[in-house]
């Protein structure tokens, strides 16, 4: 975690969240928490102002990080393996944060609602008018997403941060890719991607009643 944030490039995001899925449309772990860091570079990039999110986001990766790599990371190479490992082992607090706070599928499931939040403001960058307000974008993207998962208190402070934002132009030359334009169209590339990479999780976990984990 410790990579510059000027290393970000969003055509880093773009080949991971496009190697994310195998051939059986399993969501593969190590290329998935490559595109998060990705996506924590760019969220850096922007300043102090996500750093609600970021902070957060880091540490979640950090976990990840030590199941893929720990003595049981044969059960941790796709999000399928390992929700069939932890819920067939009873490794998750399904009522209650007890026995396993840190569990994969507690884990992910953060990762998971964050990854919602950013595709929607993504989108929202690529469709929308040059003039338009991000500050508005990322309230509705967020009110959409997190913001069900977070208390007033943070509701209310992260939707005052947004009124300062910075134009829709300067997070589209934040991606490095070149001109706005060119922004623009590689998120076009990439964000069905990352929507696959969603659906898939979400149906997995819905399937599993996991969804709702304290």
């Amino acid at each position: 975690m410790a990579d510059s944030e000027s290393d970000f490039n969003l055509k880093v995001v773009l080949v991971s969240f496009k190697q994310c899925l195998n051939e059986a449309e399993e969501v593969q772990l190590d290329h998935y928490l490559a595109g998060w860091k990705g996506l924590i570079r760019f969220l850096n990039s922007l300043g102090a102002i996500f750093s609600f999110i970021s902070k957060d986001v880091v540490t979640k990766v950090q976990i990840m990080e030590g199941l893929c790599g720990g003595p049981g990371r044969e059960h941790y190479s796709t999000l399928q393996s390992m929700v069939a490992y932890e819920v067939g082992h009873k490794l998750v607090d399904l009522e209650r944060r007890a026995c396993h706070p840190d569990s994969g599928c507690r884990t992910v499931l953060r990762l998971h609602r964050a990854l919602r939040w950013l595709q929607l403001f993504l989108e929202g960058l690529r469709t929308s008018p040059e003039d338009a307000s991000t500050a508005t974008l990322c309230t509705e993207s967020y009110n959409a997403s997190l913001a069900a998962f977070h208390p007033w208190i943070v509701r209310r402070a992260v939707t005052v941060a947004f009124c300062t934002l910075p134009t829709r132009r300067a997070f589209l030359e934040a991606m490095n890719v070149g001109p706005p334009e060119k922004a623009v169209e590689m998120l076009g590339e990439a964000l069905p991607f990352i929507e696959r990479v969603y659906s898939i999780s979400q149906k997995l976990y819905a399937e599993h009643a996991l969804l709702g984990l304290p």
